[in-house]
């Protein structure tokens, strides 16, 4: 049951990603569902998941069930691929953009149907970190002839058109506003032209602007995210996931009064065991073996607490391309009888509910989604300072050290491996700290910045 406060304005609500999926996007497959559930919880109608990734529709209807498995979404209706309603042939496609070709001098690739007709032919640019924003033809094979879009953002755009205009048959009000949820930045920047008035769109930030080594607030910004932040002032709400980061882009870069903190929640669950039925000696991570995540400084202050502490245990959970790597410095330092990689789990809380202590080496986050669900069952936290995410979400419930500081990441490991009141005391706040990302702790600053944008006229309305 929600309050006026925790409910959103009447409108159709849809989250937008390149893609999202289960076991291929880390954290982000998880945020962006978990926004879905919220945005129903307050009050909208049958929000939707969609996605514009170009793969096989087998592999869309893969990924659909693995949400639905895991109580993700509600039902597979919720989740909808551009490419597989490219593949339907509906009826829309008759309509879309205007009679036309290929733009002479592009190379373009064809997807087909399952009888081998073609659907749409798509420009390619190679090595091309723009290629999303080219102006380049997207052909449509139509049943009455070709019709050509301006770019992926024609694409983009007459498809999300297409299902505002279902949304509106469906509730019998052509005059309903549409909200767009852009959950990647690419999709921002293709849609941030889109002027029609009864559209508001809304960003979401998952991860940090800041190029490495990640903890400068003034290094200057590049890429995508200098490109992006170009654009921000022109959306109708940004949804950070920390205070820190609203507060350093505001700084540096301004706040055109869009902005607004949203974490990405997490569920609180049972109350997890005392610390009498752990083991006061297990130490666990759990993140993607990739470069962001630093578990290589991880496996170097080991070294110091394996000699400390000669009964800890490092598990570390997670799968990635560094997974090698990391075996050879682990039998290269000598730790390999006290850390161990054991790969993907789908174990988690229970891996949780063994351990003492939960830790975290990442080079930067948006939020540090596992931090969150460490703290849920109980366990205290070891971090680096990184930015963002994990001190606003350790609060009082951990130890956080400055980042790449391998030996005080290892003295705070040590010291809390020791004093078994310490570490009881940190836990017991744990599930305190956890609380606060939360859906019902998130409901009303999501429903207030969503009720912000609403309630405005759109930002890009011609």
């Amino acid at each position: 049951m929600t309050d006026a406060a925790d409910t959103l304005p009447d409108a159709d609500y849809v989250l937008l990603g390149s893609r999202v999926a289960l076991g291929l996007d880390g954290g982000f497959a998880v945020a962006v569902p978990s926004r879905l559930r919220l945005l129903e919880a307050a009050g909208a109608p049958q929000p939707l998941l969609l996605s514009v990734d170009g793969q096989a529709p087998e592999a869309h209807a893969v990924q659909r069930q693995a949400f639905l498995d895991g109580g993700h979404v509600p039902d597979a209706s919720r989740v909808r691929n551009l490419f597989d309603d490219l593949l339907d042939r509906g009826e829309w496609l008759e309509r879309v953009g205007e009679p036309g070709g290929r733009t002479p001098g592009v190379a373009y690739r064809t997807i087909t149907d399952a009888a081998s007709l073609p659907v749409v032919s798509l420009p390619v640019f190679e090595n091309d970190p723009e290629w999303h924003l080219r102006d380049a033809a997207v052909v449509v094979h139509a049943k009455a002839g070709d019709r050509a879009l301006r770019g992926f953002r024609g694409l983009y755009v007459a498809w999300l058109e297409t299902i505002a205009d279902e949304r509106r048959r469906a509730a019998g009000d052509p005059d309903r506003l549409f909200v767009v949820v852009c959950e990647s930045r690419q999709i921002g920047e293709t849609l941030v032209g889109w002027g029609a008035p009864r559209v508001r769109l809304v960003h979401t930030v998952h991860n940090s602007h800041l190029p490495e080594p990640h903890d400068d607030p003034q290094a200057p910004v590049v890429g995508l995210w200098r490109r992006w932040l170009s654009t921000f002032d022109r959306y109708d709400a940004v949804l950070w996931p920390t205070a820190a980061q609203r507060d350093e882009v505001a700084a540096r870069f301004g706040d055109p009064g869009t902005f607004h903190v949203v974490p990405n929640t997490i569920e609180l669950g049972a109350t997890p065991p005392d610390a009498a039925s752990r083991d006061p000696h297990r130490v666990v991570m759990l993140n993607r073996l990739a470069p962001q995540k630093r578990v290589d400084l991880a496996i170097r202050a080991w070294q110091r607490v394996a000699e400390a502490v000669p009964e800890a245990r490092l598990d570390v959970y997670g799968d990635g391309p560094l997974r090698d790597e990391l075996q050879a410095l682990i039998d290269e330092l000598g730790v390999a009888a006290s850390v161990t990689l054991h790969g993907a789990t789908d174990q988690r809380d229970a891996i949780f509910d063994r351990a003492a202590l939960f830790v975290t080496s990442t080079a930067f986050e948006g939020q540090g989604l596992s931090i969150a669900e460490a703290l849920a069952r109980g366990l205290p936290v070891v971090s680096f300072d990184a930015r963002y995410g994990p001190r606003e979400a350790i609060a009082d419930a951990g130890i956080v050290v400055p980042p790449g500081d391998v030996d005080a990441f290892a003295d705070a490991i040590i010291e809390l491996l020791r004093d078994d009141d310490r570490r009881a005391e940190l836990a017991s706040r744990a599930r305190g700290a956890a609380a606060a990302f939360t859906p019902d702790a998130v409901r009303p600053e999501l429903v207030a910045a969503l009720r912000s944008a609403v309630e405005k006229p759109s930002r890009r309305a011609r």
